[in-house]
C-alpha cells in the first residue's frame, strides 16, 4: 500500500475516533440533519488531516536529523513539545478558518471569544497520540538497532573466521610441497608414497574446511596420518605417541589445530636421527597437551606466524576457552580446550538469511496488523451503532463509519495476504526477464 494512502487512511481512522470521542462527551451526537453531521465530520476530519500531516512532516524532519546515541530523552522532549506547539498553532487556524471564512465572523470576535478551554480537548488528543507514536517508534527503533547489531557482529565474526579458515589451506600445501620437493631428491620411493599418503590427508583438510569444531577421534586419526607423512621423510629423527582412545566421544576441536602444531614443532626444531624430536599427545583434565622437546635451530626461516596465534584466534571466536602454551626450555607444551558445542557450519549467506527474516517479519507484521484492525472494527462499530441507536436513531450515521473502515480493511487485506505483492513481484520477474533477453 503506498504510504500516502496509508497515512490518509490512518489520519481518516483517527478523525473518526476523535469525533466519536468528542461528541460522546461534548455534543451527546444531537445533530438536527444529516447535513449538519456532514458538515462537523468534515470539520473534524479537516483537524485531523492538518494536525496529523503538520506532525509528520515535523516527525520526519526530526528523523532525518542525525542523533547522538545518548540523545534520546532530548529526541523525546523536543518531539513532545514540537508536536503541542504545532498542534495549537493549527489548531488556531483552523479554528480562526472556521470561524471567520466559514461563518462569516469577524477576527476581532474571534479573538474575543478565545479561551485556552477551547483548545484542552485537542491538546490532550494530541498529547495521546505523540506519546503512543513515540513509544511505538523507539521500540521499533530499537529492535532495528539490535538487529544491526548482531548483523554487524555475525558479519565480523563470519569474516574473521573465513580469514582464518583461508589461511589453512595454502599454508598446509605450502609446507607439505616443501617436504615432497625434499623427498624427490633424496627418496624418489619414499616420495611417490608420499604423495598418497598426502592425498588422503589433503582430503581430510578439504573436508574440515567449512567447519568450525570436529570430534577429536577424528582430528586425532588425523594427526596420526600427518605425523606419518612426516614419518615417512625423517625416519628415526622423529618418534609419537598419539593417544588413540578419547575419554568422551561428544569432545570437539578446532580442526587443523594439530597439524599447525606439529608443524610448527618441525619447522623450529633440529631433526637427526641423534637427536630425533620427541612429539607426545594425550587428553588430561579436560584438556588435549600437546608436547616436544626442545632442540631449535640455529637458523630460523622466516616465519608466516599462522599456528599458534590462529589456532587462539579460532578458539576466541568460538569459545571463552584459551590455548595455555608453556616453554621451560626443554619442553614446549600447548594445552587445547576440549569443547562439547555441536559441529556447525560457519554461514557466510546470513545476509540471504537475513533478508528472508524481514521479509517474513513484516508479513507477520502485516498479518498482524490487519487482524487487530478486524478486531477492533467488530468492536467498535457494534459500539458506534449502540451510540446510534441510543442518541438519534432517525438519522442513521454509524453506516460511513462502517463502510469507511470496512473499505480500509478491504485494502489492507490485499497487502497483508499477499495479492498486491505477488503481482508487483510477478512484474518485477518479467521486467528483468525482458532485460536480460535483451
Amino acid at each position: 500500500m503506498n504510504s500516502i494512502i496509508k497515512n490518509i487512511l490512518i489520519l481518516f481512522f483517527i478523525g473518526t475516533i476523535i469525533f466519536v470521542i468528542g461528541n460522546i462527551f461534548y455534543g451527546g451526537f444531537q445533530f438536527d440533519s444529516l447535513n449538519d453531521f456532514l458538515i462537523e465530520f468534515g470539520f473534524n476530519q479537516l483537524y485531523s488531516f492538518v494536525i496529523g500531516i503538520s506532525n509528520l512532516v515535523f516527525f520526519n524532519y526530526l528523523n532525518n536529523r542525525e542523533w547522538k546515541d545518548n540523545e534520546s530523552v532530548k529526541r523525546i522532549i523536543i518531539g513532545m513539545v514540537g508536536s503541542v506547539i504545532i498542534s495549537l498553532i493549527a489548531l488556531f487556524f483552523l479554528k480562526m478558518f472556521q470561524s471567520v471564512v466559514y461563518f462569516g465572523g469577524s477576527y476581532n470576535d474571534f479573538i474575543a471569544n478565545e479561551s485556552y478551554r477551547n483548545y484542552t480537548f485537542g491538546l490532550w488528543i494530541t498529547l495521546t497520540i505523540v506519546i503512543v507514536f513515540h513509544a511505538v517508534y523507539f521500540f521499533k527503533k530499537n529492535q532495528e538497532n539490535k538487529v544491526k547489531e548482531s548483523q554487524i557482529v555475525a558479519k565480523n565474526q563470519t569474516a574473521k573466521f573465513e580469514s582464518l579458515k583461508n589461511q589453512l589451506d595454502p599454508h598446509f600445501l605450502f609446507n607439505s610441497l616443501n617436504v615432497l620437493t625434499s623427498l624427490i631428491s633424496e627418496n624418489p620411493n619414499q616420495a611417490e608414497k608420499f604423495t598418497t599418503k598426502l592425498s588422503k590427508v589433503y582430503r581430510y583438510v578439504l573436508e574440515q574446511k567449512d567447519k568450525d569444531l570436529i570430534p577429536l577421534a577424528e582430528e586425532l586419526k588425523f594427526a596420526n596420518s600427518y605425523m606419518e607423512l612426516l614419518k615417512m621423510r625423517f625416519e628415526d629423527g622423529i618418534n609419537f605417541n598419539i593417544t588413540e582412545t578419547v575419554s568422551n566421544p561428544e569432545l570437539k576441536i578446532v580442526p587443523l589445530s594439530l597439524q599447525l602444531l606439529l608443524e610448527n614443532a618441525v619447522k623450529h626444531n633440529v631433526i637427526t636421527s641423534k637427536s630425533p624430536l620427541e612429539i607426545n599427545i594425550y587428553e588430561d583434565k579436560g584438556y588435549l597437551i600437546v608436547e616436544n622437546n626442545i632442540n631449535l635451530k640455529q637458523s630460523l626461516e622466516k616465519s608466516t606466524k599462522i599456528g599458534l596465534k590462529n589456532i587462539d584466534q579460532r578458539y576466541s571466536l568460538i569459545s571463552k576457552e584459551k590455548i595455555v602454551v608453556t616453554d621451560n626450555n626443554n619442553i614446549f607444551r600447548v594445552k587445547l580446550a576440549l569443547l562439547t558445542q555441536k559441529i556447525k557450519i560457519m554461514r557466510t549467506d546470513y545476509i540471504n538469511d537475513n533478508n528472508r527474516y524481514i521479509r517474513a517479519k513484516e508479513r507477520v507484521d502485516e498479518l498482524k496488523g490487519f487482524y487487530g484492525s478486524l478486531i477492533s472494527y467488530v468492536i467498535v462499530i457494534p459500539f458506534l451503532i449502540y451510540i446510534n441507536y441510543r442518541t438519534s436513531w432517525n438519522f442513521q450515521w454509524f453506516w460511513f463509519p462502517m463502510f469507511g473502515w470496512g473499505l480500509g480493511l478491504v485494502i489492507q487485506s490485499f497487502k497483508a495476504f499477499g495479492y498486491g505483492s505477488n503481482w508487483e513481484e510477478r512484474k518485477i520477474r518479467e521486467i528483468m526477464e525482458n532485460e536480460n533477453n535483451l
